[in-house]
Formats: C-alpha cells, sequence, structure tokens
C-alpha cells in the first residue's frame, strides 16, 4: 500500500459556525481514528445555512445518528418543534395550504390516494388536500403529536433552533468528542505544484496547518474550495430572490405552523418561536427597496431589523475537488423558502461520512460523490423552483425570465397529464410534499389515472370523510404547542 493508499487520518474543517461544528462533531463521532481540527473562522452574515433558524426533519436524525438527544439538541439549547408551513397568497384567490411533513391520505383501493382526491377535486366535492394530512391538520390547530395516537404515527417533527445555543451545543459536544480546535483565520491556501490538491492553509498569525482532507465550511467565501477553481452555477435566471432581512417580535404563542407569505417581489416568513416570533424578508433587490423589506416587517410585528444581506443562488458544479469538499454555503446557496439550508449541510457532511475515499482521492470515488450531491442539489433547487413556476400571481418578479430546467419541466409535464410524479435518485422531498405544493397552488392534471375506476367515486368520498373525521378526533387527544414542551422539559428532569 502506498502512501496515497492509505486511509485519511486527519482532517481539518474550515468554519466556526453550526455547518462546520456538525461536522466536527460527526466525523469524530462516526469515523474512529480519525482526527478532526477545525479551524475556527465565524460564518459571515451571508452564509444562510449558519444563520437560519429552521431545520427539515432530516436534522432530528443527524443528531440520532450522532448520539445527541432531543433534551439536548432541543430543549437545553432553546430550539422547538415545526410541523410544516402555511403559504398564503401564492396561488391566487385560492385558500392558503399547509406543506406538512407527514403522509397526506390514507391508501385504499388500486389507486395512489391523491387520485381519489382528483376525482373528487373535479366535480368540485373535495375538501382541501391538506385536511387528509394529520401533521398540517394539527399544526393548524396549534397542537403537537403524541405517540399514543396512531393516526399520527407517520408525522415527522422538524426544529427551529435557537442558533447561537445550539452552535454552543454542538461545539461543546464536538470538544468532548476530542475535536482539536484552532482558533484563527485562513490567510492563505498553498496548492501542490503537482496535482493541485490543498497542501496546506497559511493563517492569518503565520501559523500553517496541514490535513489528508479539507471540508470548507466557511459559508459563500469557500476560502479552501475557492482556491482550486471557481467554477459555479448560476441560478438567478429561474431563482430571482437575491436580498434577505430578518427581524424578531414579541413572544406570541407557540406555534408549530410558519408562515409564507407571498409578496410582489418575494416573500415574507413569520414564525412563533420559544420566547420570541422570528420574521424574514426574502426579496429580488432589483424590485423591491431594503426600506420596503423593512417596511414589511414592521408591518408584521417585526423590530429591530438586521442589515440586509446579499446572496447569490446557484451551485458548485463539483462540491469535491481533488482533497477538499465544500459543504453548506460553500457549496450551494439557495433561498430559504423550504429552509433546506442546513438539511444540505448535514446531507454533505452524511455523504463524506459514508464516502470517504483514501489518502489519494480517487476521482472517480470523487466523481461518484460530485454525481450524488448533485441529484440531491437539482432536486432541492427544482422543488425550492416549483413554488414559483405553479404560483398564480401577476406582476415582474413572478414572471419566469428563463424556460424551467430539464428535471423540474418533466416532473411538471408528466403531472399535469394525468398526475403522475417521476422518481429521481435522491430526493429530499417525498412525493406527498411535491403533492402539496401541486396540489395546494392548484395544479390539477388533463387526465385522471385509469386505475381509479376500479373504486367507485362514492365510496372514495366516504373513505375520505372518514379519515378527515378521525384525523379531527385525534387532534383533539394532543397537545398545545407549549404543554408538549412541558411534558418533554418534565420528562427531562426524571
Amino acid at each position: 500500500m502506498t502512501m496515497l493508499d492509505a486511509p485519511i487520518r486527519r482532517i481539518v474543517i474550515v468554519g466556526g459556525g453550526i455547518v462546520g461544528w456538525s461536522a466536527a462533531a460527526a466525523l469524530r463521532r462516526r469515523v474512529p481514528g480519525l482526527a478532526v481540527a477545525i479551524v475556527m473562522m465565524p460564518p459571515t452574515a451571508d452564509a444562510l445555512a449558519d444563520r437560519m433558524p429552521h431545520t427539515l426533519p432530516s436534522t432530528i436524525g443527524f443528531h440520532d445518528d450522532l448520539g445527541l438527544r432531543e433534551e439536548d439538541a432541543v430543549l437545553r439549547a432553546g430550539g422547538g418543534w415545526r410541523l410544516g408551513t402555511l403559504f398564503e397568497g401564492w396561488a391566487g384567490d385560492l385558500p392558503s395550504y399547509v406543506h406538512a411533513y407527514g403522509p397526506y391520505g390514507q391508501p385504499f383501493g388500486t389507486a395512489s390516494f391523491h387520485h381519489h382526491w382528483l376525482r373528487a377535486a373535479r366535480v368540485g366535492t373535495a375538501a382541501p388536500f391538506d385536511a387528509h394530512a394529520p401533521a398540517a391538520v394539527l399544526a393548524r390547530a396549534g397542537r403537537m403529536p403524541v405517540p399514543s395516537v396512531a393516526t399520527f404515527a407517520g408525522t415527522q417533527l422538524a426544529l427551529v433552533l435557537d442558533v447561537a445555543r445550539y452552535r454552543a451545543m454542538l461545539e461543546a459536544f464536538a470538544r468532548h468528542l476530542g475535536v482539536e480546535v484552532i482558533d484563527g483565520a485562513v490567510a492563505a491556501v498553498r496548492l501542490r505544484a503537482a496535482d493541485g490538491f490543498v497542501e496546506r492553509l497559511s493563517l492569518a498569525d503565520g501559523r500553517a496547518v496541514e490535513a489528508d482532507l479539507f471540508v470548507d465550511a466557511s459559508g459563500p467565501r469557500a476560502v479552501v474550495r475557492g482556491a482550486i477553481d471557481a467554477d459555479w452555477d448560476e441560478w438567478s435566471g429561474w431563482l430571482r430572490c437575491d436580498r434577505l432581512m430578518t427581524a424578531e417580535g414579541a413572544a406570541e404563542p407557540a406555534s408549530p405552523l410558519d408562515r409564507v407569505t407571498a409578496l410582489p417581489a418575494g416573500w415574507r416568513w413569520r414564525s412563533a418561536a420559544a420566547g420570541r416570533t422570528l420574521h424574514g424578508v426574502c426579496y429580488a433587490g432589483d424590485l423591491s427597496s431594503d426600506d420596503e423589506a423593512r417596511r414589511e416587517l414592521a408591518a408584521a410585528g417585526g423590530t429591530a431589523a438586521s442589515a440586509a444581506i446579499s446572496f447569490r443562488q446557484g451551485t458548485r458544479r463539483a462540491a469535491w475537488a481533488r482533497n477538499c469538499v465544500a459543504v453548506g454555503d460553500a457549496a450551494t446557496v439557495i433561498e430559504p423558502l423550504d429552509f433546506t439550508n442546513l438539511h444540505l449541510a448535514q446531507s454533505a457532511i452524511d455523504r463524506i461520512v459514508a464516502m470517504l475515499p483514501g489518502r489519494s482521492c480517487d476521482p472517480l470515488e470523487v466523481a461518484d460523490y460530485n454525481r450524488q450531491a448533485q441529484a440531491e442539489v437539482t432536486r432541492v433547487r427544482d422543488f425550492v423552483l416549483c413554488h414559483y413556476a405553479t404560483a398564480r400571481r401577476a406582476g415582474p418578479f413572478w414572471q419566469r425570465q428563463d424556460a424551467l430546467p430539464d428535471s423540474l419541466a418533466r416532473t411538471l409535464t408528466l403531472f399535469t397529464e394525468r398526475g403522475r410524479l417521476p422518481f429521481f435518485e435522491e430526493e429530499t422531498f417525498a412525493r406527498d410534499d411535491w403533492l402539496a405544493v401541486l396540489l395546494g397552488q392548484g395544479v390539477l392534471p388533463r387526465r385522471i389515472d385509469p386505475l381509479i375506476d376500479t373504486t367507485a367515486a362514492e365510496d372514495s368520498d366516504r373513505a375520505m370523510a372518514a379519515y378527515r373525521a378521525a384525523i379531527a378526533q385525534a387532534v383533539l387527544r394532543c397537545p398545545a404547542v407549549d404543554g408538549y414542551h412541558n411534558m418533554q422539559r418534565e420528562r427531562l428532569v426524571q
């Protein structure tokens, strides 16, 4: 075995935000014998994966893999829970709808549930699609699922983080695991002349840092990965938001349902979190001003708005190059419409652990990592873009500039023809997530799947009504968010 074929023994992570500490803890915990160090550069304001408090349900799975308990990741770190997002004003005169985390409907007959619903929708007798989603009904009612209620067995919980406390918790955990901490900032990156690998990092104080593999979690600057190449796929022709402003407001009754409201040049969100209300506006800077964003926040109850940040949506064509892999905003920058920022970072970290190559970083192994990462990022982009592509709004911001990417065009064409969705590898969002948005925004297929004819329409209607009634009854047995939080705290002190 040559030295280059030998296993990776030392990894250096650059970036002292949530993404960097997540990578440090995961690599140290899950790869025995690996030496892990972190150069603790604080993330910049435009590092969305490090700054956004909202997560997808996958973050809880990430915690499980690390051995972090809910008590540590949520209660002690000041976090809360979320079940989904209410979208207001995206579909013209249609009612608001909920994209919740969990199943929509209950299978019966030979056709998928949504085909039963579509048949009823064609004749105008269908209840809202999200009325058949236990998590959506819970979220609208301001309640949380409990294990004893079987109706909510498939419901998935996501988190709202207290970013500063959560980062501190990850740091303490990583230090406990033995991660070496290097205070300082990267001043220069030295590449080997022979093969372009990162040879060492020069810090501002003159110290040199070496490793077999470098993980760049430094945010959009990508201080290490950017030294290798600047290849970047731009998404601004599809996703026009490029400015973000946030604020906090007075505490309101906690809710597991976030609200995302469409605006003439972007959108606004509102989340009632533990002890505070979070607000934000995401917008296109060429169509709306920072003053307008500040007024939107103030009208919604937000105070002391942050300075606006700029961001450039897109992704690296190869997140992994030679012996450096970019994660978080160093790899992909996307607006937080569906709160995918931290998910993409943690998914990349999981992929590094699963696909860790030898010290030579064989091009075939690196290419397979990049193929999977690109497939995942492409579909996340498509899901976010789907909200805009199917929105029913007028105005310059809402008029598409460029043709849709082929992958999303294929998805929409297949669905609008017969209500079917194609399979893509590395999907972040399940079929029911796509259906929640498509049907919530009024996208109905031209034809109904013929398999539905094996079930009589009246049987479908009875089954759907019975399921809605079962959900409504089950919701009454579940606690409000504050009660659920208290239950968890009582369990913590037992």
